[in-house]
């Protein structure tokens, strides 16, 4: 039976994932190069990630520097990040493109603030979604005489601490990305 609930529990991981993924595209007034992670040039007629075509470096607080390995690709990055929706203006000098992050307002901050709660609970959805179903299992189980009715007491509450902790990392990643936006 604990192979069932290992799958659930990774389904669960997986949201953490996902959630920690979304985080890292958030802006915090900071630049990160991950926020060009999920953007796409157009190299020889395939999209391809920003990072297989250029050198993508920080080389202050709220800069990031992106150095194409072909000179001809400077249009191409910056048609990419014009059309996404960082709401940053890339500037060049022929050989470098550079993204200069503005600080952020308060409002700004608040407001993304806002949106790292929403992303947060909307995991913490997903994870007691994913509770749910690993209950199901459970019942089926039991009904059908897989395991005993004890045997399915002990399993959920085992399913139970495994969305505590769950539940509880979710919190925490929101705290350290609210702080992190938060911090002027």
């Amino acid at each position: 039976m604990n192979e069932k609930i290992k799958v659930f529990d990774e389904k669960m991981g997986k949201s953490v994932d996902s959630l920690k993924e979304e985080y890292s595209t958030i802006r915090a007034g900071r630049a990160n190069p991950h926020l060009l992670d999920k953007l796409r040039v157009d190299y020889y007629g395939t999209p391809s990630p920003i990072q297989s075509v250029a050198n993508i470096s920080v080389p202050e607080a709220r800069v990031i520097q992106i150095q194409p390995w072909e000179a001809k690709m400077i249009k191409e990055i910056e048609k990419a990040i014009l059309a996404s929706d960082l709401g940053l203006t890339p500037s060049n000098d022929g050989k470098v493109i550079r993204l200069v992050f503005p600080e952020l307002t308060e409002d700004r901050r608040k407001e993304l603030a806002k949106d790292v709660k929403k992303k947060a609970e909307s995991t913490k959805v997903a994870v007691r979604n994913i509770r749910r179903d690993a209950n199901d299992v459970i019942k089926k189980a039991e009904k059908a005489g897989e395991i005993s009715e004890d045997e399915q007491k002990d399993i959920e509450e085992e399913i139970q601490k495994m969305t505590d902790k769950y539940i509880d990392l979710i919190d925490k990643e929101a705290e350290a990305k609210s702080k992190e936006i938060m911090t002027v």
